[in-house]
């Protein structure tokens, strides 16, 4: 079978190796967790506003802490910024379960729980991309941003399939036990990270965050890529709605089976993605599939038949991962090192506030219009909002690996990077 996975980035790094096993052990809890704080906050308030409202919690965290933790990323060393942040979620855990395990949970804490973890993770994500960078050589970024690819997708398999399984079977205090557990192992993997050093950063000041946002201004191709993925979250991610559209069908599986469409879909576009390698305009892949992201919910969100709506759903998918492989491998590929860490925290903002705004957009206008309105023009104005970005910023669409000049300045910088090892 003609796939699309070169396992040439694991077999070259040991390191990258770790952090690729660590990052799987530690999404699989995580996606388990995810879906489950829903659901439970589902149980307790009976409300798609309440839902939504994590979305809500989520956005000054995200902003905040996206953009500082870039700027850490670039100071400190890379490899301890992980190592606490990653504590700190194994913490997160623990307070899931206690709160679970109350005869009365509390739906507050909920929230709060929230808000940590997406403090953290939003420090975390920073230093995380730029490991990725640096464990992996200039050539095998495609690949390796295919392969992670591939890691997310089975996470978001097994776990929200785990999670909601075990939620509904045993109660959510064990699904959150089972991240506790899987926190525990990634960070015995993470300590065997050898240190990596500081960042190129000139402190951890405004300053810096400052040289990083001058720089991303200097990139509108680079901000295109954020604008477009910001959009097409925003404006139809669906993922918090799916227990409110699964109740729409009899089948008792179609909540498991709603969940497992996303990531079908990206799993399938991954595994058959060796097509992409020849693709050199990384720009134009990326309008593509943000336009089939938002047609393919808006067919999830209109159809009434089961089948045609996780049709929608694996089409949404597998059009969201060639999105992924194309915008990590621009950024990769064309991003100095020196100011990896910072344009990181953007990334962090415009693929995270995405669905976190997603997710209260979807509630409140579901509770306004109805469930089926909401995700069928969600799907819709996604779609037609990339020909404003392209319109906007035409370096998007103009971009080309072959011709670029930051790709040209990044395979030397990390060329002389790896003579000096």
């Amino acid at each position: 079978m003609n796939l699309g996975l070169n396992l040439a980035p694991l077999r070259a790094s040991r390191q990258y190796r770790r952090l690729y096993v660590a990052g799987f052990i530690s999404a699989l809890g995580s996606q388990a967790t995810y879906v489950t704080t829903a659901y439970q906050l589902k149980q307790l308030t009976h409300s798609p506003i309440a839902v939504g409202a994590l979305g809500l919690v989520e956005v000054v965290p995200l902003l905040i802490f996206g953009l500082y933790g870039g700027v850490l990323a670039d100071h400190f060393d890379r490899r301890r910024l992980v190592l606490v942040t990653e504590f700190i979620l194994l913490l997160t855990a623990v307070a899931l379960v206690v709160n679970a395990a109350r005869p009365s949970p509390a739906a507050w804490v909920l929230y709060v729980v929230d808000a940590v973890i997406i403090i953290a993770g939003s420090v975390q994500g920073p230093s995380l991309a730029a490991l990725n960078q640096r464990l992996v050589d200039h050539d095998l970024q495609r690949d390796a941003a295919t392969l992670n690819m591939v890691r997310g997708t089975f996470a978001s398999i097994v776990g929200p399939a785990l999670g909601g399984f075990v939620a509904v079977a045993a109660g959510p205090q064990w699904v959150y036990a089972i991240n506790v557990v899987t926190f525990v192992f990634s960070l015995g993997l993470l300590v065997t990270l050898a240190p990596v050093g500081r960042g190129g950063g000139d402190g951890a000041s405004m300053s810096s965050l400052m040289v990083g946002l001058r720089y991303a201004r200097s990139r509108p191709d680079i901000v295109g890529t954020y604008v477009v993925d910001l959009l097409a979250m925003a404006l139809a991610y669906p993922v918090v709605m799916l227990p409110f559209v699964a109740a729409h069908f009899s089948e008792h599986y179609a909540l498991s089976l709603l969940y497992l469409g996303l990531p079908a879909g990206a799993l399938l576009a991954t595994l058959t993605s060796r097509w992409t390698r020849r693709v050199h305009r990384y720009g134009r892949a990326v309008v593509a599939a943000a336009v089939t992201w938002g047609l393919g919910i808006a067919i999830f969100g209109y159809s009434t038949s089961l089948v045609v709506v996780l049709a929608g759903l694996v089409v949404a998918g597998g059009a969201d991962a060639v999105s992924g492989i194309f915008r990590n491998t621009m950024w990769n590929e064309s991003i100095p090192p020196d100011v990896r860490g910072r344009m990181a925290g953007v990334e962090l903002i415009s693929y995270s506030l995405g669905p976190t705004a997603g997710q209260f957009r979807s509630g409140l206008m579901t509770a306004w219009t109805s469930l089926r309105f909401s995700l069928t023009v969600g799907g819709l104005a996604s779609a037609g909002s990339v020909a404003v970005v392209v319109a906007a910023l035409p370096q998007l669409w103009a971009f080309d690996a072959r011709t670029d000049r930051h790709v040209a300045e990044v395979r030397e910088l990390r060329a002389a990077e790896h003579d000096t090892r």
